[in-house]
């Protein structure tokens, strides 16, 4: 019994070996490779040797300030304004270069800032191209997850029938899937081109010639919810797929059950469809949020990070870095602090969505 149990696992790590193998060339080996970097200066070429900066390629990415302007005044105590009538204040410069009594501020530039009152409350980064990438990764998390999710198991309800045809429908939901990302970003660049893009067109001619064309991808308001609704087009027959695979899981008996039990089309979503495909909606959470992190093509593409770092995003900027900048320590930085933060929000979702 002893060695036909030997035998059996020797068999398993056999053919594992080679997954085994690639996961640890490309995978772990590269992340401990760029943990080892980011406590470093190093560049991809440069005559000077490379040196241990411990974490302060970290502080020169994450570092936050807060600071509180108050208004200039005359001799007399009163607030100075403009010709406008906004209250003056301060050049933040003074206190952010070289001033000793400030030495929280140094090297830091403003990032955003408040009216509260007479005084302005401002919030500085170390670096606040790299904060601008953080929020827009968030954001792009926050709205395209769920979206898409949702967008997805819509359309698999609706292929999950048994009619003639049904199959030309799911492969043209499917097909974006097949297409490289590279095409479709260059295929929605034309769709949303600011003078006879297909956009603009198909607005313009559903108000009579009201809508003035935009330049979606130019504007800093709608550059990044642009790519947003590219990438859930894109993205959503995949996940279609998964939701369908899902539903088919699920027994016919139990429909069957709900139809007796004079169950209406919502009763029997919520209480037969939906627990049923509570493995498979953990799985299409952890898939489209790993994706969305993952987000690089499109921004690429599209934008390049503009306009005025309105879709910079962290793998982007990680890739701008290493390679554009040759700054392999701070690519390296971001890189790590982007594997931790997609490590708490997996353990977070596989916590929320555990079996009790």
């Amino acid at each position: 019994m002893a060695s036909k149990l030997t035998q059996s696992n020797r068999a398993g790590w056999l053919f594992a070996a080679p997954g085994v193998a690639l996961m640890t060339l490309f995978i772990i080996l590269p992340f401990f490779l760029a943990f080892a970097f980011s406590l470093t200066n190093q560049r991809l070429a440069s005559p000077n040797p490379t040196e241990y900066v411990g974490f302060e390629n970290y502080s020169d990415l994450l570092g936050l300030a807060i600071f509180t302007l108050e208004p200039e005044r005359d001799e007399g105590g009163e607030v100075l304004r403009d010709d406008d009538g906004e209250i003056e204040y301060p050049r933040l410069r003074n206190f952010t270069r070289n001033n000793p009594d400030y030495p929280n501020l140094q090297g830091k530039r403003e990032w955003f800032s408040w009216q509260s009152g007479e005084n302005r409350t401002v919030i500085l980064a170390s670096d606040v191209v790299f904060m601008k990438a953080l929020i827009n990764t968030f954001t792009f998390v926050l709205f395209v997850a769920p979206i898409q999710a949702g967008f997805a198991l819509c359309l698999a309800l609706l292929i999950n029938q048994k009619l003639r045809g049904i199959n030309i429908f799911r492969t043209v939901f499917f097909m974006p899937v097949v297409v490289s990302i590279v095409v479709v970003s260059l295929l929605w660049q034309f769709i949303y081109s600011p003078g006879d893009g297909l956009l603009n067109n198909v607005l313009s001619g559903l108000t009579f010639g009201l809508w003035e064309p935009r330049d979606w991808l130019g504007n800093t308001a709608t550059a990044l919810p642009s790519i947003m609704a590219m990438s859930i087009w894109q993205g959503v027959g995949f996940h279609m797929v998964i939701w369908l695979s899902g539903l088919q899981t699920i027994s016919p008996t139990l429909y069957e059950a709900a139809e007796i039990e004079g169950s209406n089309k919502w009763q029997t979503f919520r209480y037969v469809t939906w627990p049923g495909l509570r493995n498979t909606a953990v799985l299409i959470l952890i898939v489209i949020t790993m994706q969305a992190f993952a987000l690089f093509a499109q921004i690429d593409v599209m934008t390049s990070g503009g306009p005025l770092d309105s879709t910079q995003v962290l793998v982007f900027q990680a890739v701008e870095r290493g390679y554009g900048k040759q700054d392999i320590s701070g690519g390296s930085t971001i890189s790590v602090i982007l594997f931790v933060i997609v490590l708490i929000i997996s353990l977070i979702q596989r916590y929320l969505t555990r079996e009790r």
